[in-house]
């Protein structure tokens, strides 16, 4: 199993974000523990680095997302995905299209997001951590 771990599911672990952070802590755990392939897409590196801005100084900011990138590999989508996402109308939000290009890219199975609706057009199912968990143990 192959997933992409939206920016939000991670910020609900950084910040402990009720009541979103009990099923994305069992996630990653889960994952880190029987090695799932789990990546996180490189533009979202920098919107959790903004998101941090407001509770962590810089010094702090970077040993938790070294530690992010140790339980969730990087990737990202070619020049030629970024475009066709940037001339896509299928999403009304451009971000959520470059996480389905990354995605795409990784071949993953599941977008792991607690935001399950701006995925409606994704070739790439969106669920959200709750989700994920009940595929994983009831299958």
């Amino acid at each position: 199993m192959v997933l992409l771990i939206d920016a939000n599911v991670v910020i609900d672990y950084i910040m402990i974000r009720k009541p979103q952070y009990d099923d994305a802590i069992k996630l990653i755990d889960y994952c880190r523990k029987f090695k799932v392939k789990t990546y996180v897409a490189f533009h979202s590196v920098s919107i959790i680095w903004y998101i941090l801005r407001k509770n962590f100084p810089p010094q702090e900011r970077r040993p938790i997302l070294l530690s992010i990138t140790d339980l969730l590999t990087v990737t990202a989508a070619p020049h030629e995905s970024v475009v066709d996402a940037i001339n896509s109308e299928d999403f009304p939000d451009f971000e959520d299209c470059l996480q389905e290009k990354c995605a795409l890219e990784v071949d993953a199975d599941y977008i792991v997001t607690g935001n399950v609706k701006d995925f409606e057009t994704s070739q790439v199912k969106a669920v959200t951590p709750a989700e994920m968990l009940e595929i994983i143990f009831n299958s």
